[in-house]
Formats: C-alpha cells, structure tokens, sequence
C-alpha cells in the first residue's frame, strides 16, 4: 500500500487583491466579483442542445500562472458567479507541462445559473497529445503533466445589452494521484469528536420517477440531494417562486430544482461537481471542490462547523451500512462520533429518517480516498472562516 497522496494544492481567487493577480481585457474589478464592463470582443456561438445561435459580447479575466510545486495530472476548476438573462460564462484551463510545451485552452464549462437561455454544458471531444476532458475534470496524458496551470473565464452577455455578468469566485485543485492508499490513524481535530452538525436528511429515492429529463429523476440524484441539504444547513436555498414549477405533491420541491439546475446537457447527469458547488454559490454562498488527504483533515471542517459533501465508490460489503453497489455517490460528511467515525447523511436511503448513518472510519476512508481521491465540495458563507490549512494547502 501506498502512504496517503500529498499531492493536491487548490488555489481560489474571491477577493478584488486575488482577482487583481490576473489580466482583465474588457472586465472591471468591484467588490462583489470580476464584472464584464466594456466588450472587447463579439462570439457567435450556436448551444448544441437547443440549435439556437446567439451573438454575445465578451470580456475576460485570465488567472496568473500558478505553480502548485509539484507535477500534476489532474485539474478540476470550480467557480461561482451571477448571470443575467442571457448571459454565461465560459471555463478555460491551460498549462505548461513537464515536457517543457504549453497546451491549449482546454474548455471546462459553458454555464449559466438557470437553463432558459443557455443549457449549462460541459464541453465533450476534448483530446490532445496533452490530455483530455472527462466532464468536470482535465486529466493529462503520461509525460504530459503540469508544472504549473492557469484559468480564463470569458463573461458573455448578448450583443447590444448593458447587462453585466459577474464572476464571484473561482479556482482550481490539482493533484497527481497515489492509487491505492491505507486508511490512516491521525485525529486532525479533537474537536470534531463527538460533534453532529444539524444537516438536514433528505432522501433522494422519494424523487423516484420525477422529472426523468434530469438525470433519470431521483433514483440518480445524489449529488444534488446532498448539496440542497448543505444548502438548507446554512438556511438558504431557492424560494416557492423558483420551483413553482414542480408537482405541488413533490415530497420536497427544492431538491428537484436543484437536480434541474446542477444538469449537464452534455454529460446527461446532475453529478457535474463544479456544476453543483456553481449551484449554490447561487445563493450567497462561498462554494468550491477540492480534494482532502484524509479524514483527519475532514474533522478540521466538521470542527469548523462545515460539513462536507463527500464523493465515494464502493461495492456492496465494503463499508458496513451502505449496503449496494455505486460507481460514484455522494454524501453529507455530518459528524464524528466520539470514537472517530464518520457521521454521514446517505441520500440514497428509502426515507429521510434512514438518511443519517455512522459507518466504520477505516472501511469508509479507504474507499473515499483510493476510489475519488478524497473529493469534496465546501460549501459555506464566507462569513464562516475555513479551518487553517496545511503547508501544501489544499483549500
């Protein structure tokens, strides 16, 4: 077995300083974001899913090149932002790679915070001597990997309009996985022993059969479920107006306009990882993905008061409690018990009062970490500070 992978480092960009690192062509700085102020520029694009062309002003913010002091093979960037009518955004991911060229712009997203304009997509067909684009993540092909990384974000709104998309944060973790690792023995927060934090349950199997346009309904709706229960943690979250549209009968509207606005026309799923931290960056919230080590650096959120939507793969037998088969879900990381376990709310569960389950730490670690590598989304208001982070910081 190998030891933990150290090799993960995120770099975020939320503050007018952070964002004034980066080039603006077109974009202004103000306080809530990167906004697009004077177009230097004009695309014609037409959405592959609706056949609708568009002509739209652009402008862009370009981060700095960052080393993250290590090769890495893996990039999954993140954002938040605010879109008027009409208007996107665009995600580029570039870099130079340890074979000493610089790659393309590798194109990671086209979205929007709601789908009657533009259908928020991840970009498919995306493979070069360099890498490939698998949905949500940029993955580098041997010899290729990166020595350092750089984004672009291109605000777009329609031709002729005075209306102004706003970047409000964005960032990336990159990291050059170990494979197979042990589960580990270290306490990261002493704190977070014997804490539950008061996520609500929400199971997704009560959605079964609904609105199977996104993602087949609630039968593959855990990564939304799991999110709107962080959401409704912090008290925030869509309002009655905005899922006027679902079954007034629906046992909990909210998670169905989750799963409607985390879709990816592309990918055809609600699992697109930035897509769902975009989602509830929606609503005020600071939101990004990123991977952790272990869960002794989880306590750390827990103790913090932050709970974690967790990604893992596992099959039945291999952690006690979840009793089937995933190739991918997610999960509320909720608690520790006062031995250390992981507290979790399981959306795939038949009922909201089967949701919340205490599993075994090292059965559950090993298959967090060596099948999804420690992926998380972190989702809080930005009022709630994040727990220190280590030296190669990961958050």
């Amino acid at each position: 077995m190998e030891p933990v992978c150290p090799h993960i480092a995120y770099r975020g960009f939320r503050t007018a300083p952070e964002f004034g690192t980066g080039v603006l062509s077109g974009a202004t700085l103000r306080p809530d974001g990167v906004a697009l102020s004077a177009a230097v520029d004009q695309l014609v694009h037409t959405d592959p899913h609706t056949g609708a062309t568009g002509t739209y002003d652009l402008a862009t913010w370009t981060s700095p090149s960052i080393d993250p002091g290590f090769v890495a093979t893996e990039v999954i960037p993140s954002w938040t932002g605010d879109t008027p009518d009409g208007c996107w955004l665009q995600i580029d991911v570039r870099g130079s790679t340890e074979a000493g060229t610089t790659t393309d712009w590798y194109t990671l997203a086209h979205w929007a915070a709601d789908d009657s304009t533009l259908r928020r997509t991840s970009v498919p067909d995306q493979t070069d001597a360099y890498g490939s684009v698998a949905a949500d993540t940029l993955t580098m092909a041997k010899g290729y990997g990166l020595t350092s990384w750089q984004l672009r974000v291109i605000l777009l709104r329609p031709a002729g309009t005075n209306l102004t998309p706003v970047l409000r944060s964005v960032g990336a973790a990159v990291s050059r996985p170990a494979g197979t690792v042990d589960a580990t023995t270290e306490v990261g927060s002493p704190t977070a022993r014997g804490r539950i934090l008061d996520v609500p349950p929400f199971s997704q199997r009560t959605h079964i059969g609904h609105y199977p346009q996104w993602d087949g309904g609630g039968d593959s709706w855990c990564s939304p479920t799991s999110t709107s229960m962080v959401l409704a943690y912090w008290g925030v979250g869509p309002a009655p107006d905005d899922y006027s549209w679902v079954d007034p009968n629906d046992p909990r509207p909210l998670v169905d306009h989750a799963a409607r606005q985390c879709f990816d026309y592309a990918y055809q799923g609600a699992g697109n990882w930035p897509f769902n931290t975009a989602y509830a960056g929606r609503y005020g919230l600071d939101a990004f993905v990123t991977r952790l080590r272990s869960l002794a650096e989880a306590e750390s959120f827990i103790a913090a008061g932050v709970p974690l939507v967790v990604s893992a793969s596992y099959r039945r037998g291999d952690v006690p409690g979840l009793d089937y088969d995933t190739k991918g879900h997610l999960l509320v990381l909720v608690g520790f018990t006062s031995t250390g376990d992981p507290v979790l709310n399981d959306p795939y569960s038949p009922d909201d009062q089967a949701v919340r389950k205490p599993v075994n730490r090292a059965r559950f670690e090993a298959r967090w970490l060596t099948a999804n590598g420690g992926l998380v989304y972190v989702i809080r208001p930005a009022s709630v500070p994040l727990p220190p982070a280590p030296a190669q910081a990961n958050w």
